[in-house]
């Protein structure tokens, strides 16, 4: 076995990192989206799924790399960065890998800040007894359910696994759904003062001539002055 594959095996078998990535991402996870329902539940639990498969396979037990060369005959290099898929399958080698990585990142501490972002929002909101539409409700009307498909969409992009690729469409029509079903109910309890806040504020992300406000109101919102 060469040098090159020899750092490949040595990236995983590290199920101790494993256990630990998963219990913090997990807090992370149930600590912000705080479910109620079981339908919020069931939202959270195929997240959590999703943070098994990555990490399991990222540390783990390279499952996808296996039967990617090994059933579908694919040719792909065996070094350490194998993990970053899209670049050994394209074939841009360690530059392509660290740039997916950057990528990914991007995405998902993005995504991680509209998450704690929104749920600090929705707590001064409670706190106060009143529905939470400012700051970055004043933007988009689920920062939380945002900040959830782009962290889960940063991880495919810097680590995509076969489970994690087909679990995150349905993560993402399992929180559509949930956001359809939570605005039906508030315009129940809340009216006409709702409807208008459905007209005026998109549902997940910004307007194109927003985006710098949805910057200031992340750091408000996770920065308060």
């Amino acid at each position: 076995m060469n040098q090159t594959t020899n750092g490949f095996a040595d990236h995983y078998g590290h199920w101790g990192w494993v256990v630990i990535l998963i219990v913090v991402v997990s807090w992370v996870l149930y600590r912000f989206v705080a479910p109620k329902g079981w339908r919020e539940w069931a939202g959270a639990g195929l997240v959590q799924a999703f943070i098994i498969a990555l990490y399991a396979e990222m540390y783990g037990f390279p499952l996808t790399i296996y039967l990617l060369v090994g059933f579908f005959g694919i040719d792909l290099p065996l070094y350490i960065q194998s993990g970053h898929l899209w670049a050994s399958l394209l074939g841009y080698g360690m530059a392509g890998a660290m740039i997916e990585m950057l990528l990914g990142g991007i995405f998902v501490v993005a995504g991680l800040m509209m998450l704690i972002g929104g749920w600090r929002e929705v707590w001064r909101a409670r706190r106060e007894g009143r529905v939470a539409s400012g700051g970055l409700y004043a933007l988009v009307r689920h920062p939380q359910y945002a900040g959830i498909v782009l962290a889960v969409f940063g991880q495919i992009v810097h680590w995509p696994t076969i489970i994690t690729v087909v679990l995150f469409p349905i993560i993402v029509l399992v929180y559509v759904r949930l956001a359809y079903v939570e605005e039906r109910k508030m315009l129940e309890q809340f009216g006409e003062p709702y409807r208008d806040y459905l007209q005026r504020v998109p549902m997940f992300f910004p307007r194109w001539g927003e985006w710098r406000r949805l910057v200031t109101a992340l750091r408000d919102s996770i920065f308060p002055t």
